[in-house]
């Protein structure tokens, strides 16, 4: 993708950091927790694809290793994270469903950004 003549963005390049997690939410403690977490995703600038499902475009494997690492320092003491950075040409062969009817993959404008 071109941003402008001179900057040239590869999807080999930018990679997409997705965070998946299952966590407790039966006492209050819990739910405050995870309500933490879910809006600390979001102002570091996630989106939200599933409930507990959140993605978010970064500019190289060294921006993925940094956010994982501020992510890691902010996960609730009990539950599960998961964390997987996959490269926006991986991100593009992704097929998306509502109900049976196919919808194009779509890229939030963060791309801008860069």
């Amino acid at each position: 993708m071109i941003v402008d003549r001179d900057t040239w963005i590869s999807g080999y390049r930018t990679m997409w950091l997705m965070v998946m997690f299952d966590l407790p939410v039966v006492e209050k403690d819990e739910r405050k927790a995870a309500t933490g977490f879910r809006n600390y995703l979001l102002d570091e600038g996630f989106h939200m694809a599933q409930y507990s499902v959140y993605y978010r475009l970064l500019d190289g494997k060294e921006s993925v290793v940094a956010t994982e690492r501020r992510i890691m320092a902010k996960i609730p003491p009990r539950g599960s994270v998961q964390l997987l950075a996959i490269t926006d040409k991986q991100y593009e062969n992704m097929k998306v469903f509502n109900g049976r009817d196919q919808k194009p993959t779509e890229k939030p404008n963060q791309l801008v950004l860069f």
